[in-house]
């Protein structure tokens, strides 16, 4: 299928052939008949594409903080290749559509194959042939409603979400600053609410279409006509609600809003225009300044965007998919009129040429359609216990892994190709002789393609099944979120697949159990999960020099593993675990590693929001380590800290920079590493290493199982308060 992007370190826009996406479970796949060029929004993005990298810095700020804290925390290669990687990629453009259903995913009942739906989202309402639609970003669209204009919806559902944040009363006078898209649209609402409205635009052509909409005078802000206007509808008071619809760096938006606004009025902000609010003008009428997010509440919450997981309506009335709704049938009743904005339909095979020509102001439009071949659909265009260790079982007689020749390359495909990927394994991948990147599978096609065009894998899709039914296929990555890894290393091994998963394994006990279900019923143990810091260089340099033990050792670890931002998937526990759970893991196994074991019961505690843990690990030759894992410390200190203490030697690790022995004789890495090396690359040749000849995996399968057990006990024991052995099966 086609889809618009644009590669944002270069700016450059096209329409590229992606794959298909797939229909998962929780929403529809739509096929695309109109969708909306917000030429406010978009048109944004597309300037700042073509920005300089300093341009770039500057527009913004908040992602260049984010940048010194990664440079910080994982130094400036590793923070150097997730940036650039992340410029240099494909992004989609659009939010706004309106289409046919295609396919509709388990657990959805509310639309049926060929229902004319709206579709809103950043990430699913693309200007794309087909998109995959979650079940609270679209709204099925009235009888009667024409495509062009549910293409509106969420446009729409942002100007009905700044109104409902005003609360206008019948009989009150509005003032809309700004009238493109979104003003032109508050224009309409407001006057469907018995609010008089006077808009404010310097375009001429602007406020002449805001009067045609309901307005009863706009004009220029700095025309004197607009105050005049204001003093005669108020009595003289000012108006009761002011809506900045706006955008751009002048201040000259708020500063007319606390000149025209009442005492105690209302401000609120629709659009993204400079704040600098004059402190004397807002304090003396005690203005009430609002913001409004976006399409209404749920934006923003993955909850209730991507989990379906609505919000009940004797509590939150107007969701933005209740909003999406209720501007649709606006529309269909003629309460608000979409034709008189519509200022160009374009094929979507001129996506490129029509960007460019609202960039260069050749084509000045308040809305720009882009029309989709093919059908429009049904209407026309005229409408604390002891936990056990599971046993590794292995079918006996049966083949592990077909047979391949050690002078082939080993043929590999990607599952998932987000920014660990990405940026970790693929550059050591791509660059490696001996390997061909095979495919690329992502349930999202613009990943997908982005992935293929960086790192030159031969196919890109969305179709898993085809991958693990390819017999030239040698080895799966699994590099997915956390809930998906079990179930697509499990069928991976059913297909005769090595397989290599990223942390962790398993987020539950019956996970796991399914994944050496899936060995013993196949055969087939050629697993490695991405416990990379056993295979990094500066550590395993420091267990040499620390030389063999003859006691029991003390090891102290820790992670200052730091906050997330809000909206991190990382933080979705109900799905994808506790950040614990999902990357508790690396460390236990560095752990057991460096003291030549599994662990054998593990006791651990926290402070009341668990968000810092302390896990006691206990080893079978009298060894213990203290795991610290928090997220309470400064962002400034390392990441990783770690000490072994045994036979009168300490091992101190900082960060994997810089390491040293301390015993009879001293020794210290020569100088400060320039790179934090974490054993990527080291153990990706030891897996491929693997593959190629038919040997060993780097890590005994034993205790890949032993390391996720120990780390779905820390759980079990923050639950019950108390030590948990973990007890091999029999």
């Amino acid at each position: 299928m086609k889809q618009v992007v644009q590669n944002y370190k270069s700016g450059e826009l096209t329409v590229l052939d992606v794959p298909v996406p797939g229909c998962k479970p929780g929403g529809v796949l739509v096929r695309s008949a109109y969708s909306l060029i917000s030429t406010g929004t978009e048109l944004m993005k597309v300037s700042e594409a073509g920005m300089s990298m300093l341009g770039k810095a500057r527009s913004r700020p908040d992602q260049v903080a984010k940048v010194m804290q990664s440079v910080a925390t994982n130094g400036v290669p590793a923070t150097y290749r997730k940036v650039m990687g992340k410029l240099d990629s494909w992004t989609p453009l659009g939010y706004s559509l309106c289409g046919v259903v295609e396919q509709v995913g388990t657990g959805i009942d509310d639309v049926a194959v060929g229902d004319l739906v709206a579709c809103a989202g950043n990430e699913h309402a693309l200007h794309a042939e087909l998109n995959w639609v979650p079940k609270n970003l679209y709204a099925r669209v009235p009888d009667g409603l024409a495509p062009r204009h549910a293409a509106f919806g969420t446009v729409g559902a942002i100007a009905l979400q700044g109104v409902r944040r005003g609360e206008p009363q019948l009989g009150d006078v509005a003032l809309v600053v700004g009238l493109g898209l979104i003003g032109q649209l508050v224009v309409q609402l407001l006057a469907a609410s018995g609010v008089r409205v006077v808009g404010v635009d310097p375009d001429p052509a602007r406020c002449e279409l805001g009067a045609r909409l309901g307005a009863v005078t706009c004009g220029d802000p700095a025309s004197a006509a607009v105050e005049a206007a204001v003093a005669e509808l108020s009595g003289g008071h000012g108006v009761d609600q002011v809506y900045l619809a706006a955008g751009g760096g002048s201040n000259e938006p708020v500063e007319l809003a606390a000149r025209l606004s009442r005492d105690r009025g209302r401000v609120v902000d629709i659009g993204k225009c400079r704040l600098d609010l004059p402190w004397n003008a807002y304090y003396e009428k005690e203005l009430d300044v609002r913001f409004s997010r976006s399409y209404g509440p749920g934006r923003y919450d993955p909850e209730y965007e991507l989990a379906g997981r609505d919000y009940p309506i004797g509590y939150v009335r107007w969701t933005e998919r209740r909003n999406l709704a209720c501007f649709l049938d606006l529309l269909a009743r003629g309460s608000v009129d979409a034709e008189p904005l519509v200022s160009h339909v374009a094929d979507f095979d001129d996506a490129v040429e029509t960007y460019r020509s609202l960039e260069e102001g050749d084509l000045k439009a308040v809305a720009v359609l882009f029309r989709y071949p093919g059908p429009a659909g049904p209407a026309a265009d005229t409408a604390a216990p002891e936990v056990a260790v599971p046993a590794v079982q292995r079918r006996s007689g049966a083949a592990s892994i077909p047979a391949r020749s050690t002078a082939a390359p080993v043929r590999v495909a990607f599952v998932g190709a987000g920014n660990y990927a990405s940026s970790m394994l693929l550059p050591h991948l791509a660059r490696r002789d001996g390997v061909a990147l095979s495919t690329v599978v992502t349930t999202t096609a613009l990943s997908a393609a982005n992935a293929q065009r960086k790192f030159g894998f031969a196919e890109a899709t969305t179709d898993l099944d085809a991958v693990l039914g390819d017999p030239a296929v040698d080895a799966v990555f699994v590099v997915t979120r956390h809930s998906s890894h079990a179930e697509l290393t499990r069928r991976a091994l059913l297909a005769g697949k090595a397989v290599f998963v990223e942390k962790p394994l398993a987020l539950t006990e019956d996970e796991m159990a399914g994944v050496l279900a899936a060995v013993e019923e196949s055969g087939n143990d050629r697993l490695q999960v991405g416990f990379n810091r056993r295979f990094a260089p500066l550590l395993r340099q420091a267990r040499k020099r620390f030389g063999a033990r003859t006691g029991p050792a003390s090891v102290r670890y820790l992670v200052n593993a730091g906050r997330l931002e809000h909206g991190s998937w990382y933080l979705r526990q109900g799905t994808e675990g506790s950040r614990f759970a999902g990357e508790g893991g690396h460390f236990i196994d560095t752990v057991s590693w460096l003291l030549g074991g599994d662990p054998v019961s593990v006791y651990a505690v926290a402070t009341p929001d668990n968000e810092d843990l302390q896990a006691v690990l206990r080893y079978p030759d009298g060894s213990t380590a203290t795991l610290g894992y928090v997220t309470s410390g400064a962002p400034g200190f390392p990441k990783e800290t770690l000490d072994l203490v045994a036979d009168g030697k300490v091992l101190h690790l900082d960060d994997f920079v810089r390491a040293s022995v301390h015993g009879r004789e001293r020794w210290a890495s020569p100088r400060l590493s320039r790179t934090r090396d974490k054993g990527q690359r080291a153990e990706l040749a030891a897996f491929l290493k693997a593959v190629r000849t038919g040997g060993p995996m780097p890590v005994p399968l034993e205790s890949l199982a032993a390391t996720t057990a120990a780390t779905l006990a820390v759980r079990t024991s923050l639950a019950g308060g108390a030590p948990v052995t973990l007890a091999r099966q029999r």
